[in-house]
């Protein structure tokens, strides 16, 4: 019997999606990014599955541990870099490729006794402001790397967009031309695009495209869908009714008496809530699949339950399934109705979900 809630997870989409990705890049190689536990997809499920992906991008060490434990021995790189000292030497072992953004990490390159140099890629900063070393730091901090025998050559180069989501902001394109010039005629590999970048700006694809959400089915820009692109959710979210009941017109449900009917109906209760990573703040109307149509969510979400209007004439019953988002009813939608991105929706979920994933 198979449990609920539950996410079934499509490795064939996953599949499916890498290569449409190297479509839109044919020049690129493709660093699958898979922090954050895949996406909510399950780490080591998905990188077994991107058997053909270049290299893996995580944010932290243990993540890319765990893959080397679970026998993975593609390329990995660290996006946020190392934070200790004895890091690097867990690095050099693994054979793990990290960012540099900051000159601490410098200091500890510099006073480090390694057995062998480290694959750094150099992260620019070309307008985001967040991490990486400013336009007017690049040239210090690049002769400083060089000059490291701890850094194998040659440094390979990198940024991060701010606003390559938003199609129309011209904000990409300057990025792409200050990281242009300042690295022009350098050596080593590059890469500035992320899913926005690979989907919409072809000219930031260069040596590597680090595709993160769009790997998983899902448009990084609102309003749009990863469909759109060619691309499959990865991730379909499913529990059950839990219970079927006639509802009068005035009453309200669940806590706060948040919601009243406006007409008899038919109420629904699903299995799912807070508790296993479904927004609580998910508002009146936010729609779920329910038996080939779309019913909208009334009454606030709880920890276990959420209620769904079924309609007065609905003939749905105890035990039959409920997509949250899936193939029916794609994530982008849901996340639009809840007032977030369907990033923070697919990673969310918390371990009382079951992760059931289907190989390709």
């Amino acid at each position: 019997m198979k449990p609920f809630p539950r996410a079934e997870i499509s490795g064939h989409a996953l599949q499916s999606n890498l290569a449409r990705l190297r479509e839109l890049a044919p020049k690129s190689k493709v660093m699958a990014v898979v922090k954050a536990n895949g996406y909510g997809h399950g780490l080591l499920n998905v990188a077994k599955c991107l058997t053909t992906a270049d290299g893996f991008g995580l944010a932290r060490l243990e993540e890319a541990l765990e893959l080397r434990a679970g026998g993975v021995k593609t390329k990995l790189l660290l996006l946020e870099g190392f934070f200790r000292q004895n890091d690097l030497n867990t690095l050099v072992e693994h054979d793990i490729d990290t960012v540099v953004h900051h000159e601490f990490q410098i200091e500890m390159l510099e006073s480090a006794k390694l057995s062998q140099p480290v694959t750094v890629w150099m992260k620019v900063d070309s307008g985001m402001h967040r991490l990486g070393f400013s336009l007017e730091q690049f040239a210090a901090t690049y002769a400083r790397l060089q000059a490291c025998p701890n850094v194998a050559k040659p440094i390979n180069l990198m940024t991060h967009f701010a606003c390559a989501d938003e199609p129309d902001n011209p904000a990409t394109a300057e990025q792409t031309a200050r990281f242009n010039r300042l690295t022009a005629n350098l050596p080593g590999e590059r890469t500035l695009a992320n899913s926005a970048g690979a989907l919409y700006w072809q000219e930031t694809q260069a040596d590597w495209i680090r595709p993160g959400i769009a790997l998983y089915g899902v448009s990084p820009v609102a309003g749009d869908l990863g469909r759109n692109h060619g691309l499959m959710p990865a991730m379909q979210l499913m529990s059950q009714l839990i219970a079927v009941r006639p509802h009068k017109a005035g009453d309200p449900v669940g806590y706060g008496s948040y919601w009243y009917a406006k007409q008899d109906t038919q109420l629904g209760v699903v299995a799912i809530g807070y508790g296993d990573g479904y927004p609580r703040n998910a508002p009146e109307g936010t729609p779920v699949w329910i038996n080939g149509r779309l019913v909208p969510v009334v009454g606030r979400v709880s920890m276990d339950m959420l209620t769904v209007d079924l309609g007065v004439d609905a003939t749905d019953a105890v035990g039959d399934d409920v997509i949250l988002w899936g193939q029916e009813l794609p994530v982008e939608e849901v996340a639009e109705h809840i007032g977030t991105i369907a990033y923070e929706l697919v990673t969310k979920l918390t371990p009382r979900v079951a992760v059931c994933f289907e190989s390709a």
